[in-house]
């Protein structure tokens, strides 16, 4: 038995489906030409949940006719937040966050501090549909970041900030220097950030030991610096938005 993840849209709304995971599957193939013309197009999603668990006792390293051997008792120690940004085109996870919390002000800082990091290029942002990734806070973001001084409107009631649908479509603007692409509801597999918090989970988290938040901050970074030095290359992506057939 495997687990699965069904996308309401794909029974519900197919049309809506096929259009934004074929939307997400050419900006991941524009990708390279469009790194070579300086803009950024990067994967982006928030690990949650990610404990700081000390073992017990110190794991056992492998030998001739062994395996190694992990304590299975453990000392919580708490948890953290990882909101990382996979580059598509080379593969490498820049601008990486890691706090406590993760609300729509945390969401936004992070687009702030990723933006900044070359703050006149173009960005292409591939998320999927959590309502952090379409809040007022983003809005306003993206909008100051852009120089776009139209009214947005009162979240709620009018504008572009009325509701998460005005929001989205706001923000999936690509005539905006900084815009966002949205996965399907309930498609994490189109995001290809995805694919590499697995290979951060099975390199690091599942056989770690923590001392602290501090001390699992610190090895995240440092595995993401050993990652983009050793490890770093695009995913070959062979799904090309259509629908699935057996």
């Amino acid at each position: 038995m495997r687990y699965w993840l069904n996308s309401p849209d794909k029974k519900v709304n197919p049309e809506e489906f096929e259009r934004r995971s074929a939307a997400v599957c050419q900006t991941y193939a524009a990708a390279p030409e469009l790194h070579r013309q300086g803009t950024h197009v990067v994967s982006t999603d928030e690990k949650t949940g990610m404990q700081a668990l000390e073992r017990a006792a110190a794991t056992l390293p492998m030998k001739p006719g062994l395996i190694e051997r992990q304590e299975a008792d453990y000392i919580r120690h708490g948890t953290q937040v990882l909101t990382a940004n996979f580059e598509v085109a080379t593969g490498k996870v820049i601008c990486p966050t890691i706090g406590d919390t993760r609300n729509e002000q945390d969401f936004a800082a992070h687009i702030a501090r990723t933006v900044a990091s070359d703050p006149q290029a173009p960005w292409v942002f591939v998320v999927d549909q959590l309502n952090t990734h379409q809040s007022e806070a983003l809005v306003r973001l993206v909008a100051t970041l852009c120089g776009i001084t139209a009214c947005l409107g009162v979240k709620g009631m009018s504008g572009i900030l009325e509701s998460m649908p005005t929001r989205r479509a706001f923000l999936e603007d690509s005539s905006h220097r900084i815009h966002f692409v949205y996965t399907p509801r309930h498609a994490s597999w189109l995001n290809q950030v995805e694919i590499w918090f697995s290979i951060l989970a099975r390199r690091l988290l599942k056989r770690g030991s923590f001392t602290s938040t501090v001390n699992l901050r610190d090895k995240l970074l440092a595995f993401i610096e050993y990652f983009n030095k050793t490890m770093a290359k695009a995913f070959r992506w062979t799904y090309k938005g259509k629908p699935l057939t057996i």
